[in-house]
């Protein structure tokens, strides 16, 4: 079963051979003895598919259902799958059993297809499991933690750093599972990244990033561990400890909160997760050293999270952010997550919880990007940057070009923001002359 959840569908033989599958099956159900009354049915089926799908997409996007409007390639996707579905269906009738067979055969095919390749547009869900929300347990050696303090002043550890010869040259990822004595929260199997420096005899400690990945979606730390061993190689093998948090759970979007419905996510990531990496971990503790970081409903949470606790996290990471969690939802996460109560819902949005706290964040290094092309999150995005510099954060709004919500966007955002935290992180020379991207 993991051989199965743990296959790539993102990039590799799957998704041509299942296109290669789907060409052939189509094929097979065109290819039989024309007539008048065969071309007309199939010609309807292909029609009468196309155009259920065409319709979905429409309704899709005029009702928000999947929180951003879908992208060309993906309409096409869908398309082109239920047209071959419907030259399936009309296939079943009068015909013989084994070309019945095939039909039945092909739908499936068309169906793990189409949904192979809309996920690849998408790009967040590069295995079987992921798209299906299950994490499959990879455990990962820990190397022993022990205290250390901050580095010595006016020293950031990539002047002093030497990488030994036997270092190697890309880091190690795996799964952990976080306890969560405070919050009972009932958090999937965390994602882990420990970059080439972590690796090594006498290992330096090294900043600490705990990244939330989108809704729905699973903490899996394959993304930003590419991004991480990037920027590693720029860096004579440093780079942040990652633990990539289940802000989610199993029971719906928490939207970054605690409730009884939904569970303590907040206190959670927050308190268990930063205290279980605190003694497990070999990182620098000082929170100065600290990024939260999430891409989507994980960066809203970064934002918000990083308000209600300016003192634990002073750095933050945030690629597209919702204006509040659930933005396109936001009826039912006052229902669910608020027990219907719309005044804590207003005052637990990001935005409410920065004006509150106006002057507390000194200190607070917030990057925030957002992708040109995204109309769906774009103004929410700047919306939520713009309150956090007026609450006092030092902001820096990073506009990505020729990126929308999904795609390129979640790789690029954290290899642009990375680069920017990089100095206060102690992990390269300050930048000098680094503008700031309007929004």
């Amino acid at each position: 079963m993991d051989a199965l959840l743990t296959t790539q569908i993102i990039g590799g033989p799957v998704p041509w051979i299942l296109s290669v599958l789907s060409a052939l099956f189509v094929l097979l159900l065109v290819l039989r003895r024309p007539s008048p009354r065969w071309m007309i049915l199939a010609a309807a089926g292909i029609l009468a598919g196309a155009l259920i799908a065409f319709v979905f997409v429409v309704i899709a996007d005029a009702t928000g259902m999947f929180e951003i409007p879908l992208p060309a390639e993906v309409a096409t996707w869908c398309i082109a799958t239920f047209a071959a579905v419907g030259l399936a269906i009309v296939s079943l009738w009068k015909t013989r059993w084994r070309r019945r067979a095939i039909a039945i055969v092909g739908i499936a095919v068309f169906a793990i297809t189409g949904t192979v390749q809309v996920n690849a547009v998408f790009g967040l869900n590069p295995t079987v499991g992921d798209l299906l929300g299950v994490v499959v347990r990879h455990p990962i050696k820990l190397p022993k933690a022990h205290a250390t303090s901050s580095p010595t002043a006016g020293e950031p550890l990539a002047a002093t750093w030497v990488a030994p010869h036997d270092m190697p040259t890309v880091g190690r990822v795996g799964t952990v599972t976080i306890p969560a004595p405070v919050s009972r929260f009932h958090a999937r199997p965390a994602g882990l990244y420990l970059p080439p420096a972590a690796l090594v005899k006498d290992a330096p400690a090294l900043p600490l990033v705990i990244m939330m990945m989108g809704y729905p979606g699973t903490p899996n730390p394959d993304p930003i561990s590419a991004v991480m061993n990037r920027f590693a190689s720029q860096h004579e093998g440093l780079a942040p400890i990652v633990v990539v948090a289940d802000q989610i759970g199993t029971g719906g979007d928490p939207a970054c909160a605690d409730s009884a419905a939904r569970g303590d996510a907040a206190t959670y990531v927050k308190t268990d997760v930063l205290d279980w990496a605190k003694s497990h971990l070999h990182i620098i503790q000082d929170p100065r050293y600290w990024v939260i970081a999430g891409y989507s409903n994980g960066a809203t949470c970064a934002v918000k999270f990083a308000a209600q606790d300016p003192d634990a996290f002073r750095n933050v990471l945030s690629v597209s952010p919702e204006e509040y969690p659930g933005m396109h939802y936001s009826q039912t996460v006052i229902q669910s997550v608020y027990a219907g109560d719309r005044s804590a819902w207003a005052a637990d949005k990001p935005e409410a919880i920065l004006a509150a706290h106006t002057g507390s964040y000194s200190g607070v290094d917030a990057v925030i990007t957002t992708g040109a092309l995204d109309t769906a999150f774009g103004p929410a995005t700047r919306s939520l940057a713009a309150s956090a510099t007026a609450a006092g954060m030092h902001v820096t709004l990073l506009t990505l070009p020729g990126v929308a919500h999904v795609g390129k966007n979640l790789a690029d955002g954290l290899t642009a923001g990375f680069a920017r935290l990089a100095p206060a992180l102690g992990l390269a020379a300050p930048c000098n002359g680094c503008s700031e991207a309007a929004g």
